[in-house]
């Protein structure tokens, strides 16, 4: 290494409503990280997906201080509320390029992304200009991913069974659910999420 040079930073950004956030959703990032050799992970809530008619039950302050929660004790973990602070819908190429001059420098960027959310990709507004930011990390339970021309990714497999969905309905029938943390547990509960 030559004096002066650095390593560029290697950060990634991990995007969704996360209602609630759950250890699937920790599990595929401590996977990214590991795989990647990341230094930091920011878990970026959106107030609402442009590929979603609803949006999430959970208030943005609800959902960001669950995220907290959930994280507090992973050094390499980050949470931003740029996208909660900005009119909806949060469309994934205006936030890199807003955020990418506020990161250190040098630095590497990823997004990581489910495959469900690879496959969809031509769908979403200027998926090209998001290509030429990032290195896709995508995580997906079946099937195989299809590789294109001029998107860097790297697949993992993740075979990870929380569902949110699953939890929402846990929690308004009154039952206790798998798959969250137990702070973020207490936290529901506490504000009454979800009934």
């Amino acid at each position: 290494m030559t004096l002066g040079s650095q390593n560029p930073r290697r950060i990634a950004f991990f995007g969704g409503t996360f209602d609630p956030v759950h250890l699937g959703h920790l599990e595929i990032a401590a996977k990214a990280r590991r795989a990647l050799q990341l230094d930091e992970i920011i878990f970026m809530p959106c107030k609402q997906s442009p590929h979603k008619e609803s949006g999430p039950q959970a208030s943005d302050d609800d959902r960001l201080q669950m995220l907290h929660l959930a994280t507090q004790n992973f050094p390499w973990a980050r949470v931003s509320d740029f996208e909660l602070k900005n009119p909806p819908p949060s469309f994934t190429w205006k936030t890199l390029t807003s955020l990418k001059p506020e990161l250190p420098h040098p630095h590497k960027l990823f997004l990581l992304i489910g495959l469900d959310q690879w496959e969809s990709l031509p769908r979403w507004q200027h998926p090209e200009k998001i290509a030429q930011l990032v290195d896709f990390i995508v995580v997906g339970r079946d099937g195989t991913p299809q590789e294109r021309a001029n998107y860097r990714a790297h697949f993992l497999s993740g075979d990870h069974p929380a569902s949110a969905s699953a939890i929402r309905t846990a929690l308004s029938q009154k039952e206790t659910p798998s798959w969250l943390q137990p702070e973020t547990l207490t936290y529901v509960r506490e504000h009454g999420l979800y009934l």
